[in-house]
């Protein structure tokens, strides 16, 4: 059976209580568990301690993180989680330095990473509409994808050399939500996930 650290990466706010991203952490946290799986949560909203943290990424054969877009990336507090248990984990624990070396140190940047064994899912809300993306002829994202616009998590996680996993998003979720297709969408992948 897998090790599964489950981060939830919802920043609170008065109209964004985060009831929509607990209830699919708690439903993947549900799943892994009905099958054998060992989990972990940490909330990054919430105090957590550095060194448990570090060690739970180390601990983990699979990282799962539930969050909101908010101004176009991840919430803060859980940016401030990525910043904190990576920066720590640059001892050796989770990476060996950044990759390069004193003899050619422009090469090889980013492939110092430690966690070669270790998967990561992203799973996302947003209020974007699923036409937003992908669409050349879209305002906003002029043709990029999801993927694209999460792609500073998905280099960090490259960094450390996790394996990237399909990531999941609602969309549109506070003006024209489709909860009953998006948890279908949910299941599914999760059920296919290679754990």
């Amino acid at each position: 059976m897998a090790n599964i650290l489950l981060i939830n990466g919802h920043q609170p706010f008065p109209t964004s209580p985060g009831k929509l991203n607990a209830f699919y952490l708690e439903r993947a946290r549900a799943r892994f568990a009905s099958e054998g799986h060992a989990t972990r949560l940490v909330r990054t909203s919430e105090a957590y301690d550095l060194e448990t943290e570090v060690e739970s990424q180390q601990w983990a054969d699979l990282i799962f993180l539930q969050f909101p877009v908010n101004s176009m990336g991840a919430p803060w507090s859980l940016k401030k989680y990525l910043d904190e248990v990576y920066t720590a984990g640059m001892d050796g624990r989770l990476a060996k330095g950044d990759g390069r070396s004193r003899k050619d140190p422009s090469r090889q940047y980013g492939s110092g990473g430690l966690m070669g064994d270790t998967r990561y899912m992203l799973s996302a809300t947003l209020n974007a509409p699923r036409a937003a993306f992908d669409d050349p002829e879209q305002h906003l994202f002029s043709g990029k994808s999801v993927d694209d616009l999460l792609a500073p998590l998905h280099i960090n996680f490259t960094f450390f050399a996790l394996q990237r996993l399909p990531t999941f998003a609602a969309f549109d979720v506070n003006k024209n939500p489709t909860f009953d297709d998006d948890v279908a969408r949910f299941d599914e992948l999760i059920s296919a996930l290679p754990i």
